[in-house]
C-alpha cells in the first residue's frame, strides 16, 4: 500500500480476498499486488476454512425425538423418559404428562402422524 491515511476525501478500500490490506486506489492495489499475492492467498484460505469448519450451535445431548429441536446444554431443559430411555424436551414432556393421564406415552404412539394429531388436538 502507499501509506496514505484514510481521511474525508480518501476512503481506503480493503482487499476483498483477505481483508488485511487497505488501498487508496485501484492503481495502488495493482502496484502492490505482486508483494501481497502470496500472503493474500494464505489468509483467504484460512478465512474459507474458518467458515467451512465452523460448528453449528448444538449440544452433545442430541435432538428431541418428538419435535426434533436440539436439546439445550442445560440438563434441566429436557427429561429422560424411564419407559423407553429417550430424552425429550420440556415442552414435549409437558404434553406427554397430559398423555400419560390418558394412559399412553407420547413416544409410543403408533405413527408419527397419530402422535402429531394427538399433540395438536390437546396442546394444553
Amino acid at each position: 500500500s502507499c501509506g496514505n491515511a484514510e481521511v474525508d476525501d480518501i476512503k481506503l478500500r480493503k482487499c476483498t480476498a483477505c481483508y488485511l490490506v487497505r488501498y487508496c486506489s485501484v492503481k495502488c492495489q495493482k502496484e502492490h499486488r505482486r508483494q501481497h499475492k502470496m500472503e493474500c492467498k494464505k489468509r483467504a484460505a484460512e478465512l474459507r476454512d474458518e467458515i467451512l469448519f465452523r460448528q453449528p450451535i448444538s449440544s452433545h445431548f442430541g435432538d428431541c425425538p418428538i419435535c426434533f429441536l436440539p436439546h439445550s446444554i442445560d440438563h434441566n431443559e429436557f427429561k429422560l423418559m424411564t419407559c423407553c430411555c429417550n430424552a425429550i424436551c420440556v415442552g414435549c414432556a409437558y404434553t406427554n404428562e397430559l398423555r400419560e393421564r390418558e394412559g399412553t406415552c407420547i413416544l409410543h404412539a403408533r405413527s408419527a402422524g397419530t402422535r402429531f394429531q394427538r399433540i395438536m388436538k390437546n396442546p394444553k
